[in-house]
């Protein structure tokens, strides 16, 4: 009897050994699979779990170069921002009407906004995922980012420093300004003067929501839930903090400037207006949030 046991135990063993090789087999091509799905606002789409060809149409080309994912394609204002002139020097300019030349780039995924014309064209061409804007907070919309890319974990990472690397950065300018002193940021584009709320770019996500500075009531009656309030010069220093942050395009006609107005604004008169390239302060993501927290440090602590 004991000699039919032990060739059924080591039959049984060899079994099992056999079935656990097959289950790691099964798991490590699961996990090392081509593709990955992503959960976009409009449904799963099937993505590359390893990109190596991105086109971003607008938006979030700083997001995917924070995440070390190559571009190979970028919207007009991304090629504009003088901080990423070498960066993108080799980067084709292209819009969601330049099929052609997104078809001859060849990307393996196209990066959105949701509106945007062609959408079943560009997804005939690669991977098409769309983000409607302000449908998340800012770090929420890079940590999508980094879900579609497969780089998640690197995404929260930064984004856990960058908060409190803000929050500390805040306290060091409430206590050298103020705590009741208040902060507003202008624009003068295409002939036209803006007042921002908290989350439109141009360095409010920070002033605001991360460093805990105050924006006049003025432009948290008009501005806070549009994002960006259209004025006329004439009622600019009804809406102008104690501090002005003045997001200037330089081709554009900035005389108002000079202005009686303008000059008498007590931030203007007490030299606390600080100015900022409007292409380099535009967005919202990790490399510009980077470059504006180390602006307003400068700023406002020296």
């Amino acid at each position: 009897m004991k000699k039919l046991i032990l060739p059924f135990a080591i039959l049984l063993l060899l079994l099992i050994a056999c079935s656990n090789e097959s289950t790691e087999t099964d798991n490590n091509a699961d996990s090392n699979s081509d593709t990955i799905t992503y959960e976009s606002e409009n449904g799963p789409v099937e993505v590359p779990a390893d990109p190596q060809r991105v086109v971003v149409l607008s938006s979030f080309a700083g997001n995917v170069m924070d995440l070390d994912v190559n571009l190979i394609g970028v919207d007009a204002w991304a090629k504009m921002n003088p901080q990423w002139e070498e960066d993108l020097a080799d980067v084709e300019e292209v819009t969601d009407e330049s099929l052609e030349k997104i078809l001859e780039l060849e990307p393996d995924l196209i990066i959105g906004l949701s509106g945007i014309n062609n959408v079943d064209k560009l997804n005939e061409i690669a991977p098409t995922v769309l983000f409607t804007y302000g449908a998340v907070d800012y770090l929420t919309q890079h940590l999508e980012i980094g879900k579609l890319l497969n780089k998640e974990e690197e995404a929260k990472n930064w984004i856990d420093d960058f908060k409190q690397r803000a929050a500390e950065a805040g306290e060091e300018i409430r206590a050298e300004i103020g705590e009741d002193a208040t902060v507003s940021v202008i624009e003068n584009f295409d002939k036209q003067l803006y007042v921002y709320g908290d989350n439109w770019g141009r360095g409010t996500e920070i002033l605001y929501q991360e460093m805990g500075l105050k924006m006049p009531e003025k432009v948290a009656e008009e501005a806070l839930d549009a994002g960006y309030y259209a004025m006329s010069l004439e009622v600019l220093p009804e809406y102008a903090g104690d501090y002005m942050i003045f997001s200037r395009f330089d081709e554009t006609d900035n005389s108002f400037m000079e202005s009686d107005i303008y000059q008498n604004i007590p931030a203007v008169a007490n030299d606390n207006v600080f100015e900022v390239n409007g292409h380099e302060f535009y967005f919202n993501d990790p490399l510009t949030l980077e470059y504006q927290l180390a602006f307003f440090k400068e700023a406002f602590l020296n």
